[in-house]
């Protein structure tokens, strides 16, 4: 018996929208949405592959996948044991699953996330079996459609999860390379880091009806701006009106829209190839160490230091490590987002294109730069200034030092999530060196879009990570107050993150000397930029995707690390 709504359990349900009670056998038949209003409830992955693919003929690929515990994570509970109680609960090693199939006669690899699994999130599996999906698509020259239902990035693997983001949008980068059809569906929900990266990037995007959807969740914006937001928002009708989706489709009508796009793709992805060497392609990326003595700053500690109102600004920087600089204004659409700031410079003679993240050096300089916190116009940007470098074959410096992207209402109205996915694409994808430095605060994935390059580097008083540790406590540990603990936990430290394989390098900061540091940033870009500069076009890409290809732990196959419970999406429980 259902205790909470005293009906026999499983087989009859109120709707969530209307109350009408409803028999399972009738849902069914409805494809899961209420016969009486029209609601679409959610639905398991199987369920899922089951009404959209031909019958019988799904096969899956790599269900063992499993995840690792790379950061030895625990909030009210190891991740371990959440794997563990998830797999319990939903039969599934992961939350996503990856096969090929055909649709309408037509053969798709097709990979779905699960929402039951730890609310869809995004660790290093389900980055994984996007870009294998990515690459099956590739290999076998048919259309990859994309189902999409994640609160976004997992926390409890920390930054190694937002690096999924990167990896699956340079995966994707390959398809539209090679001119392979993708479609990507988005279905109730789908925020955060997914929403951020390769369910933004489809040439085709649907929104299932009833589908919630964008970067930042309600409640955060809501808190951001301190007003109420329209009603409306975030809906797949409100994604349609202002034109982040093409299409809005019920669920009886999914098969029979995705039987015909795929048709349209079929004969274009068939004689498809790669045009990028992938060989040595999905490797995990075990942990790397770092050479250097253990430090004894906490990370709490860390990331006090990489927020201090005194460090050099994006401008000092400049100032310091780069000559003859000339900057560059506008997004060539909307408007100039002082948060970005980029243009022409030298460095040691030699022309490149820096951009960076701007704060301030005070209040006042802080809220005109918007706390160095972009809007969707900040990454249109610095897109166009990466377009320029590519252009004029000069190299890119990007200086990292942000909170995230701007969670607000103007913010999700202009695309925040496609956006940055783009940024993350094109980055993927472009055709001359890059070299990122984190100078600062390195948050999520406003941080990651100026991220992704040939070589990454950090200060030693930097940090980087797939969410602030203010709300992870708040999101995990079910109290703000625990951010000194979730810092820990979040393994987010220069030092973590040589040891995890993330960064190529640590800059010394030397106390008290911001001249002679940035001196050490300009000594170790000039030099990274020297050795990338002899290198062809495409060995250079080939070795960058084999770069962010590798970002993530796998657990051995076999060796089952727990299964997580699976817990309701809440408001704002994204990254």
């Amino acid at each position: 018996m259902d205790l909470i709504n005293g009906l026999p359990d499983g087989v009859w349900r109120p709707c969530p929208r209307c109350a009408a009670l409803l028999h399972r056998d009738r849902l069914a038949r409805a494809m899961h949405t209420c016969p009486e209003c029209g609601h679409h409830l959610p639905l398991r992955a199987e369920d899922r592959i089951a009404l959209l693919v031909d019958p019988d003929s799904f096969v899956e690929h790599d269900a063992d996948l499993a995840a690792a515990d790379p950061l030895e994570f625990t909030d009210r509970m190891p991740y371990p044991q959440r794997l563990a109680r998830a797999r319990a609960r939903t039969g599934r090693a992961d939350g996503a699953v990856l096969g090929l199939a055909t649709i309408g006669g037509h053969r798709v690899a097709l990979v779905v996330l699960d929402f039951a699994f730890l609310g869809g999130s995004m660790g290093s599996v389900v980055g994984e079996k996007v870009a294998r999906a990515a690459e099956t698509a590739l290999d076998h020259g048919v259309p990859l459609v994309a189902v999409s239902a994640s609160g976004g990035a997992r926390m409890q693997e920390g930054v190694l999860s937002l690096l999924q983001m990167a990896k699956t949008a340079a995966a994707i980068r390959l398809l539209r390379d090679a001119g392979v059809p993708y479609v990507s569906v988005l279905t109730d929900p789908v925020y955060g880091g997914v929403a951020a990266s390769f369910a933004s990037l489809g040439d085709v995007i649907i929104a299932e009806e009833g589908t919630r959807a964008g970067f930042a969740g309600p409640r955060v914006i809501e808190q951001t701006i301190r007003q109420p937001l329209p009603a409306g928002f975030q809906t797949a009708r409100f994604l349609h009106e202002h034109g982040h989706v093409d299409l809005v489709v019920r669920r009886q009508e999914l098969r029979g829209v995705l039987a015909r796009l795929v048709g349209f793709g079929a004969a274009a992805g068939s004689s498809a190839g790669s045009p990028v060497a992938v060989a040595g392609r999905r490797p995990s990326r075990a942990p790397g160490h770092d050479d250097r003595p253990e430090r004894s700053v906490d990370a709490w500690t860390a990331v006090g230091r990489a927020r201090a109102a005194d460090r050099p600004t994006v401008r000092q920087h400049i100032d310091r490590i780069f000559g003859d600089f000339v900057e560059l204004h506008g997004d060539r659409w909307e408007r100039d987002d002082s948060a970005i700031v980029g243009g022409l410079a030298r460095l040691g003679g030699t022309p490149v294109v820096v951009v960076g993240h701007a704060k301030g050096r005070d209040t006042k300089e802080n809220v005109a730069n918007n706390f160095g916190m972009p809007h969707p116009a900040g990454y249109r940007k610095v897109m166009r200034l990466f377009e320029l470098a590519q252009r004029w074959g000069v190299p890119v410096v990007t200086l990292v030092d942000t909170p995230g992207a701007y969670p607000g209402l103007a913010a999700e109205e202009g695309n925040q999530s496609g956006a940055i996915a783009e940024t993350l694409a094109l980055a993927a994808g472009l055709r001359t060196p890059v070299v990122a430095v984190i100078t600062g605060e390195g948050g999520s994935g406003g941080a990651l879009a100026l991220a992704v390059a040939d070589r990454l580097l950090i200060q030693e008083n930097g940090v980087f990570s797939v969410i602030s540790p203010e709300g992870c406590a708040a999101i995990l540990f079910g109290d703000a107050g625990q951010a000194p603990v979730a810092a820990r936990a979040l393994r987010l430290r220069a030092e973590d993150l040589g040891r995890l394989g993330v960064v190529d390098e640590i800059l010394p900061e030397p106390p008290g000397d911001p001249e002679r540091a940035a001196g050490l940033v300009a000594e170790a870009v000039g030099r990274l930029l020297r050795q990338l500069a002899g290198v062809p076009v495409e060995e250079l890409l080939a070795a960058r995707y084999r770069r962010l290809r590798g970002y993530g732990v796998l657990a051995p196959v076999g060796a089952a690390t727990g299964s997580p419970v699976t817990e309701p999406w809440k408001e704002g429980a994204h990254v």
